[in-house]
């Protein structure tokens, strides 16, 4: 059965798919400033939880220049958020995102500034770097994010996906590394967690070579998403449900697994198993460790468990 949360943020989603839907983007829902986004719609379909929706359906959810430093903001207000233990990230309309839009990036892009070549080159990778920062803000963020891909995910949304820690998608949707296609190589992070979330380099070679479609049973079978959707609604309320198990463990536990997962990652079991010594010699003096024992032992969920915000 759904828990209360999840059926009523499906009525609320229901509502938002209608294109005369307005959507309110606002990072509290009690009644606090709006902010300032028009390329995201932030809600908070239940205690704990964000859900970050990008919003320009008219444009297939086209990354234009506004985007990146909107993300960019989103994420740091999340990451310090004590009131937001999980993000789901989703797309409105009907494609998860069309990648790049080329026709507002074009003077970025093409028309970098500079008196000369190195002056140019320079001004350049400033510029990448910032684009870099759009989803690398994303796995910097200790709260764990839980994408939710429909329809196409295209060029840049193969780069945002990558950087979230849980992958699902419909049935209808499709992957494609597209960028060879529009005559560059992949920069902004695709390059460069690909390789970490798919485990054959052979595949990762392929897709971001070849600019082919991956559809969503060869994405599930090869890792790149955990789970797969008949439809957006089903998408959705799964996501929800998810998003609800990891906000009811401790806050304390939940960030600092996410952190080691990143960290591990990169870096030498060794250094890994020393970094998570470290981490551990203070985490392990946290409250959420007794009240979470006690509750296994009398066989209840840890989601009745009040944990302090973090």
């Amino acid at each position: 059965m759904l828990s209360v949360f999840v059926r009523s943020a499906l009525t609320k989603y229901r509502r938002s798919w209608l294109p005369s839907q307005t959507v309110v983007r606002a990072m509290s829902s009690s009644g606090g400033a709006v902010s300032p986004y028009t390329t995201l719609a932030i809600s908070h379909p239940a205690e704990s939880i964000t859900h970050v929706e990008l919003h320009r359906p008219e444009k297939r959810n086209a990354m234009n220049k506004a985007f990146w430093s909107e993300m960019v903001n989103c994420f740091n207000e999340i990451a310090v958020d004590p009131g937001c233990r999980v993000v789901v990230v989703s797309g409105a309309g009907k494609v998860f995102t069309a990648g790049i839009d080329l026709m507002d990036m074009a003077s970025d892009i093409l028309m970098p500034e500079g008196d000369d070549t190195a002056r140019i080159a320079w001004n350049m990778k400033r510029v990448i770097a910032k684009y870099q920062e759009t989803f690398s803000v994303i796995e910097k963020c200790p709260k764990p994010v839980v994408v939710a891909v429909h329809g196409a995910c295209v060029g840049g949304g193969v780069d945002l996906i990558t950087a979230c820690d849980i992958r699902l998608c419909t049935q209808d949707a499709w992957f494609q590394v597209k960028e060879v296609d529009i005559g560059l190589a992949a920069d902004v992070g695709t390059l460069q967690r690909l390789p970490k979330v798919i485990g054959s380099r052979s595949l990762v070679n392929e897709l971001a070579l070849t600019a082919r479609k991956m559809f969503a049973d060869e994405a599930k079978s090869s890792g790149l998403v955990s789970r797969v959707f008949a439809d957006k609604e089903a998408m959705i309320v799964a996501a929800l449900e998810m998003a609800q198990e990891i906000a009811g463990r401790s806050p304390v536990a939940v960030q600092g697994t996410k952190v080691n997962l990143i960290y591990s990652r990169d870096h030498s079991v060794a250094e890994g198993l020393d970094y998570m010594a470290n981490w551990n010699m203070s985490m392990l003096q946290t409250q959420d460790v007794m009240k979470s024992a006690q509750a296994s032992m009398e066989k209840r969920s840890p989601k009745t468990i009040t944990f302090s915000k973090l």
